[in-house]
């Protein structure tokens, strides 16, 4: 792709990792929930032991797109896999395949560390899941997303011990 790089973010990209986050988050009506910032990015990103990886996608010199991911595990399997936590483009640099790209290297390295699956959540609302059906991933239905955590999460650390 003409003037579209893709490469591993670096500890210097935290500012404009933490604002395509909050880009992303705009887009999805949730700009209110967004807590990280550039210090979280780089103690959790390039810390002594990183939790998660980024690829940042640019267009002439610009970050316009992102993926960050982390390993997980499937016991099935018996192997690692990849979960992407947040892949988003600007609005516009879309149509330059810049997700595809994205996800395209996402997938290499999937392959090159061993594993067997390239995992991510996409709101039911998202156009984008007609973009990821096209590339291949499939929608599993009979799986549902739970989460623990503000007061509940508390209350049931907190439970530890009785």
């Amino acid at each position: 792709m003409s003037g579209v790089t893709v490469r591993p973010a670096r500890i210097g990209d935290a500012p404009a990792i933490v604002r395509l986050v909050r880009e992303l988050a705009s887009y999805e009506g949730l700009l209110d929930e967004v807590r990280i910032s550039e210090d979280d990015v780089r103690r959790d990103g390039f810390g002594r032991v990183p939790k998660f990886e980024c690829l940042l996608a640019e267009h002439r010199g610009e970050s316009v797109g992102f993926a960050l991911f982390f390993e997980n595990y499937s016991t099935f399997e018996g192997r690692l896999g990849i979960f992407v936590e947040d892949l988003f483009v600007q609005e516009d640099a879309r149509g330059l395949g810049i997700g595809r790209m994205l996800l395209a290297r996402l997938a290499a390295e999937v392959v090159r560390r061993g594993g067997r699956r390239l995992d991510l959540g996409v709101l039911h609302w998202n156009p984008a899941r007609r973009f990821y059906h096209r590339l291949g991933f499939s929608h599993r239905e009979a799986w549902l997303p739970y989460r623990l955590q503000g007061d509940a999460l508390r209350a049931l650390a907190g439970s530890v011990g009785s």
